[in-house]
């Protein structure tokens, strides 16, 4: 199996209420590669956070079902779907932060 580099498995951070409530207590939502393993998201975190030396304690996934998209073309109803993804919440040590992830956002 080849090495995936921490860019290829955590896309981006989810944005959203939930997590922003979530990252008080430690815990931050990144969207990963729908192939990606619980051991290559923990890997991932912590190489790229290296700088902060971030220790992850736990990792969650949830795969997460694109939804249907309907859109009109004059008398037609065209069906789509966005695609599925996976979700990983990374839990971190007490009392670690990750510094400048939501920066610009």
């Amino acid at each position: 199996m080849s090495q995936r580099s921490p860019e290829q498995i955590l896309r981006r951070p989810v944005v959203s209420e939930k997590s922003y409530a979530s990252m008080a207590t430690g815990k931050y939502v990144f969207r990963c590669h729908p192939d990606a393993n619980k051991v290559e998201i923990k890997r991932a975190v912590e190489e790229a956070f290296a700088s902060q030396k971030i220790v992850v304690v736990h990792v969650n996934t949830i795969n997460v079902r694109g939804k249907e998209r309907l859109r009109s073309r004059g008398r037609k109803r065209i069906v789509g779907r966005s695609p599925d993804w996976k979700k990983a919440i990374v839990t971190l040590a007490p009392g670690q932060r990750i510094e400048g992830l939501f920066e610009g956002v």
